[in-house]
């Protein structure tokens, strides 16, 4: 019984997870300050502060910059427990632990801060260690929450048509959306094959019976994938698509528009010379 809770409470919890990450666009529609913006002025000025991020020497600028995401996720209506949660999750988290070795001296020697003996080891942690440890993780973090921040607060189509619009690669743009609109198939067909099992097979299945109703199953997926991509292929050339993804209002720039690139810009501006003076 415990077993099979287990692994019940484990199917549902990933595909809840899979479908809350990636499926969610319930802040897209809610009147925040990015969601008010023009999608490509919002992409520019959102893949300026990663970039920013990405050359950041200083801690404290680095701060700044996660604290502005931070501040633009509260002013774009997204809820900030939410938001730690969605931008702290695998990346962030595995990049702490990829750095935690290097505050010590083996890795990183400097000047020693504390002393830590483990299992008779003595582990001396460096400042310059702690330092380099430290921005990483913010890089990290600060980088993931400006993507998520775009993410939250774009829709689909328009993320791609803003694609389209810098000259990404149409056939990149075109397996980018088709992508992700099967993980709403692949969501509903784990869900509804799950209960199938559930209600056909009972409660108790062996080893043998469960390793052969999971092949049965892996191998009848994989055919109705291959007949619903001719299918859906014919459908899409039948209807005329091209391609290129269809957004219904075209992109306007409004004056908020623009002065928030101005302002963005400027602030750039300063960071880059920052950047320089702490250089030299």
């Amino acid at each position: 019984m415990k077993n099979r809770n287990f692994v019940e409470r484990s199917i549902t919890g990933a595909l809840s997870f899979l479908r809350d990450s990636v499926l969610c666009d319930s802040f897209v529609t809610e009147k925040g300050f990015l969601q008010s913006l023009d999608p490509r002025i919002k992409t520019v000025t959102l893949l300026l502060f990663v970039i920013q991020v990405l050359f950041a020497r200083n801690i404290i600028l680095l701060v700044f910059l996660y604290a502005l995401s931070v501040l633009l996720a509260y002013l774009s209506g997204i809820r900030p427990l939410f938001f730690l949660k969605r931008t702290w999750t695998f990346i962030p988290l595995f990049a702490l632990l990829i750095a935690i070795p290097a505050i010590f001296s083996i890795f990183t020697p400097g000047e020693a801060l504390a002393t830590l003996r483990v299992a008779g080891l003595k582990l001396v942690i460096t400042r310059q260690g702690l330092s380099g440890a430290t921005m990483f993780v913010l890089r990290v973090a600060a980088s993931v929450s400006f993507v998520v921040l775009l993410s939250l607060t774009t829709r689909h189509f328009e993320l791609l048509k803003v694609m389209r619009v810098f000259k990404i690669p149409q056939i990149f743009v075109m397996t980018l959306g088709m992508c992700y609109r099967y993980i709403f198939l692949f969501v509903a067909v784990i869900e509804n094959t799950f209960l199938a099992v559930k209600s056909r097979a009972g409660i108790r299945i062996g080893c043998k019976e469960g390793r052969r109703i999971v092949a049965s199953n892996i191998a009848s997926m994989w055919h109705r994938s291959y007949q619903m991509n001719e299918n859906v292929y014919l459908a899409m050339l039948s209807r005329g698509y091209t391609g290129e993804p269809v957004v219904l209002n075209g992109f306007r720039a409004k004056p908020r528009d623009w002065v928030w690139l101005v302002c963005v810009l400027l602030m750039s501006m300063g960071m880059f010379f920052s950047n320089y003076q702490t250089r030299l």
